[in-house]
């Protein structure tokens, strides 16, 4: 029997450039913009064609995080500033954002996804960025310790992008784990479940509002009438759910179901079985789910599932173990450091079991430091987005959009001091991030 060989006789192309982003999420999409705005040559690679990550493949669809969360009769304090306020505002100009929306104690802006790829479109393009789409990363590039770019795969062949810093943005630390660097996984292995978001249209959306109020979280009475109608959860698992009007007429985003395996595990995305497995069952889930809205709930008597993500929204996989861990005790503490580079109201939002756990930091923030980003051994790589450093209970509330927004904005300033300054991005101390994202706008003082 001949031994099979890997082959690919195409030839390889070569790019070089100062600063690599690997995944245009929103943390990749901030990263490389603010990058490339210094003068130096990027390039993102993306797997999609288009950006968004998981707010748009996954459809997570909000912008959630901008918000303190408070118990008083105002309205809540915007804390996350920066490129946030840049995206925020190309949203709004074209009619791509929902004013702000009760969530509980908090509020959440919907967003368009096909503007949100419109306008990462045009502010990358504005910026000079070097974007590569249908473009998948296989291998990185190593020089002894030092990360040196990556090789992927693209229709046209493979090509090698070397770079003098290289961003993992990948959302599951792709490029640190392909390094051999040290990572981890959840609490013990074990991570939030994906879910799959899908859209309902031809709601009446004022008789909605009438019956359930304006509060996005689903009041008990439809936890308890999900409940009577599958009792034993094994078709609608989830009973408290968030229903969101977006900026369509007519339209729900639904956020509701909970992805499990059929042993009952939580799945894992960095697994290709629970991938695939997490997609067929959250698309069954999400029609189970759009048939109950239109048979039980006011105003849904006439609507039909619009369409699901492009895949599950993922909450959490595999995350970098960096020079600083953000603890669960940071979060409830709301704690401030100088060296922090990001501000977080956001609740802990644990998603196990048929009723989500929220834990409110009430007319505050913490804050996350640079050294969660920073891999405590390999050279060159920066991460950014939800695969920080951080405890399983924390990622749960560090990993949503408007910081995945600051972590961007931070890294991409992180970057590019490390390229002009020819430092390693461990040696840049984090103080000096925040004065740039200040003078950028951050507001972080």
């Amino acid at each position: 029997m001949v031994e099979a060989r890997t082959l690919d006789r195409r030839p390889i192309e070569e790019l070089a450039t100062d600063v690599l982003v690997c995944g245009g999420g929103a943390a990749g999409l901030a990263a490389a913009h603010t990058a490339a705005r210094q003068g130096l040559g990027v390039i993102l690679l993306e797997r999609y064609g288009f950006c968004g990550g998981g707010a748009v493949a996954g459809l997570s669809g909000t912008v959630c995080g901008l918000y303190e969360a408070t118990r008083r009769n105002a309205e809540p304090d915007i804390v996350v500033h920066g490129f946030a306020d840049t995206f925020v505002a190309a949203m709004e100009e074209r009619g791509g954002l929902t004013p702000p929306l009760v969530y509980g104690l908090t509020r959440t802006r919907v967003h368009d996804p096909l503007i949100w790829r419109e306008v990462a479109d045009d502010l990358l393009v504005d910026a000079g960025v070097t974007v590569i789409h249908h473009c998948t990363v296989t291998e990185v590039l190593l020089e002894g310790d030092r990360v040196a770019g990556v090789q992927a795969y693209t229709k046209q062949g493979k090509i090698r992008v070397r770079a003098a810093v290289t961003v993992d943005a990948t959302g599951d630390a792709d490029l640190t784990a392909m390094a051999g660097l040290s990572t981890f996984m959840g609490h013990d292995g074990q991570v939030q479940n994906p879910t799959m978001i899908f859209r309902i249209q031809g709601v009446d959306i004022e008789r909605f509002r009438e019956t359930y109020g304006n509060d996005t979280i689903m009041p008990m009475a439809v936890s308890e009438a999900i409940r009577a109608a599958d009792p034993s959860g094994s078709i609608l698992p989830r009973t408290k759910i968030w229903l969101f009007p977006t900026t369509h007429p007519g339209e729900l985003l639904c956020n509701c179901t909970r992805v499990t395996g059929g042993d009952g595990r939580e799945l894992n995305a960095t697994y290709y079985r629970d991938f695939t497995e997490a997609e067929v069952r959250g698309r069954r889930q999400a029609r189970a789910y759009a048939a109950f809205f239109r048979a039980n709930l006011a105003g849904c008597e006439r609507s039909w599932m619009e369409d699901t993500g492009v895949q599950v929204g993922v909450r959490q996989t595999r995350q970098v173990r960096g020079r600083e861990t953000l603890l669960n005790t940071d979060i409830l503490s709301g704690r401030k450091r100088g060296d922090g580079i990001a501000r977080s109201p956001w609740p802990i939002e644990l998603h196990s079991g048929e009723r989500p756990r929220v834990e409110w930091l009430i007319d505050d923030f913490y804050e996350v430091p640079y050294g969660c980003f920073v891999p405590e051994r390999g050279l060159s790589l920066l991460a950014a987005g939800r695969c920080l450093s951080a405890e399983h209970e924390a990622v749960a509330s560090a990993r949503v959009t408007a910081q995945c927004f600051a972590y961007g904005h931070a890294i991409g300033h992180a970057a590019s001091l490390a390229v002009r300054e020819r430092v390693q991005p461990g040696d840049i101390d984090g103080s000096a991030i925040r004065a740039l994202l200040n003078r950028d706008g951050a507001q972080l003082d």
